[in-house]
C-alpha cells in the first residue's frame, strides 16, 4: 500500500537581496519558516556580474550547493578549488570549521548563475569533525525514469534513493535530495523512510500534493506531513515543465543555537566559536591570513 503524504504548511519565498549583489529567494530560514530540522535554510539565488558570496566562515552545518544554471567557482582556506557547473552539486560538510568564498562565473553570453544553497543541520557528534566535500559533476548525477525514458518525468537523485537509482553521495546523517523534472503531465509515487522531514520547493510549472485537487504555484515551500503509515509522496504535474526539489531528512534531536554561518547546539558553544575564530584556532587556523583568489574579483 503506497500511503502519501499531505502539506501541512505552504510558504511563499520572495526575492531579497542577500551577499554582495546577490539576489535571492529564501524559503527556509525565513521568518515564515525558521527551520525545520534537520534543514536550516534554502536560498534560490540568481548571481548577476560582479556580485557574489566572498570569503565568510562556517561551522556545524553542511552546504548542498546544486547549480540550475551557469556555473560558479569556490576555493576555501584548506586549499580547496574548483567549479560547480550546471547540473553539477558541491555537498560540503563544513564541521569544525572553513572559510571559503562562492563566485560565480560571470561575462558576455554566458547566462547568469542560478541555483539552490540548502544548509542541513549537523548532528552534535559530527559538528568538530574535519570539513570535507562530495563533489559531483553533471553527468554523475545519477538519473532515475519512473516510467522510462520516453515518460513524462525525471528524477536526478543527488542524494538519496530514487526508483531503483542510488546516489554515491553519503551526509552524514540520513538525506534524500531529489530535482524532480516533468516535462509533461503527469503523476509519480516517491517512497520517503518513515518519520523525515520533508519538503518540496516548486520554481517552475503546477504541482498537486497527494490528494490534493489545487495544484501549488511557483516560488513555494511546501512542508509535508511525516504521519505513521506515509511510506511517500505522490505527486501529480498539472502542467508542462514542472520542476522541483524535493529534500526529505532524519530530524534531530538537539538544539538548534544559530548565530550567520555557525550552528551550533548551545550558547556556549556558539561563544566557544567566536573565541576560535578570533584566536584563529580549531578550525579557523587561517581566518585572519587566508585570502581567496576569487573573492576579491
Amino acid at each position: 500500500m503506497s500511503t502519501s503524504r499531505s502539506v501541512i504548511k505552504k510558504v511563499l519565498s520572495v526575492e531579497t537581496e542577500e551577499g554582495a549583489g546577490a539576489v535571492v529567494r529564501r524559503s527556509i530560514g525565513s521568518p515564515q519558516l525558521r527551520n525545520i530540522t534537520p534543514f536550516l535554510m534554502l536560498d534560490h539565488f540568481h548571481i548577476s556580474k560582479g556580485a557574489g558570496f566572498p570569503d565568510h566562515p562556517h561551522r556545524g552545518q553542511a552546504t548542498v550547493t546544486y547549480m540550475l544554471q551557469g556555473s560558479s567557482l569556490h576555493e576555501d582556506s584548506a586549499g580547496h578549488k574548483g567549479e560547480i557547473k550546471t547540473g553539477g552539486v558541491q555537498w560540503m560538510c563544513a564541521g569544525k570549521g572553513i572559510i571559503h568564498a562562492e563566485m560565480p562565473v560571470s561575462g558576455d553570453n554566458i547566462p547568469d548563475p542560478r541555483g539552490l544553497q540548502l544548509w542541513i543541520d549537523l548532528p552534535k557528534q559530527y559538528k568538530m569533525v574535519d570539513p570535507s566535500y562530495q563533489e559531483l559533476d553533471p553527468e554523475k548525477i545519477p538519473e532515475a525514469y519512473p516510467q522510462g525514458e520516453d515518460g513524462p518525468v525525471k528524477i536526478r537523485v543527488i542524494s538519496g534513493k530514487s526508483h531503483g537509482v542510488e546516489s554515491p553521495v553519503r551526509p552524514l546523517g540520513g538525506c534524500w535530495y531529489f530535482h524532480v523534472i516533468f516535462k509533461k503531465p503527469g503523476t509519480i509515487f516517491q517512497e520517503l523512510p518513515a518519520g523525515w522531514t520533508t519538503f518540496i520547493y516548486l520554481w517552475s510549472g503546477a504541482l498537486q500534493v497527494g490528494s490534493e485537487s489545487k495544484p501549488h504555484e511557483p516560488f513555494h515551500t511546501l512542508v509535508l506531513s511525516a504521519a505513521p503509515g506515509e511510506n511517500g509522496v505522490q505527486l501529480t504535474a498539472t502542467e508542462e515543465n514542472t520542476e522541483f526539489v524535493l529534500a526529505s531528512a532524519e530530524p534531530l534531536d538537539q538544539p538548534v543555537v544559530q548565530y550567520g554561518p555557525f550552528v551550533m547546539t548551545s550558547r556556549e558553544e556558539i561563544q566557544k566559536t567566536f573565541i576560535d575564530y578570533q584566536l584563529g584556532q580549531n578550525g579557523f587556523e587561517k581566518a585572519h591570513v587566508w585570502k581567496s583568489e576569487i573573492g576579491g574579483r
